[in-house]
């Protein structure tokens, strides 16, 4: 898990507008990094078992380990006048220095910088779009790496 609370402390840190990261926007953030780490270095970076459920990929552990890390990240929860569900916000409490190698700095920016200017609608497609969502079963668990094995074989072809 310490993994993703690095990635998840650059994010808070890097992201434009923190105030645009609800948990299903961060969750699927974590995913396409996951995704891309994947692709580029044949393994994902954190240790999530991500699953597709109808809402696409999806887990737990990223609000399970912000709220068991309350020193270090301000979980707010509010009622969605879009969805009308509850959902929530997310800032760091203190400052924190994430410990990433340059490749995972690399894959976050890159994911970051392609994606934080995406509405809602746009960036969920894109994330709907990716190899392992359009070739998976739903309620199924994604398999990253064999996902990416397959589709760097597709793409050198």
């Amino acid at each position: 898990m310490k993994k993703l609370k690095n990635i998840i402390e650059y994010i808070l840190l890097k992201y434009p507008n923190s105030n645009e990261l609800s948990k299903p926007r961060l969750v699927k953030l974590i995913y396409l990094i996951d995704w891309k780490h994947a692709i580029d270095y044949k393994t994902q970076y954190t240790d999530i078992r991500w699953y597709f459920n109808h809402y696409g990929p999806y887990v737990e552990d990223v609000i399970n380990l912000m709220k068991s890390e309350s020193e270090i990240f301000e979980v707010t929860s509010y009622s969605n006048p879009f969805s009308g569900g509850i959902t929530d916000k997310f800032k760091l409490r203190k400052e924190v220095n994430p410990i990433l190698n340059e490749n995972v700095i690399e894959t976050t920016k890159f994911i970051i910088d392609n994606t934080h200017h995406l509405n809602w609608s746009k960036f969920i497609s894109l994330v709907y779009s990716s190899y392992p969502i359009k070739n998976s079963e739903k309620y199924t668990f994604l398999n990253l790496e064999s996902f990416s094995s397959e589709f760097n074989d597709k793409k050198n072809r």
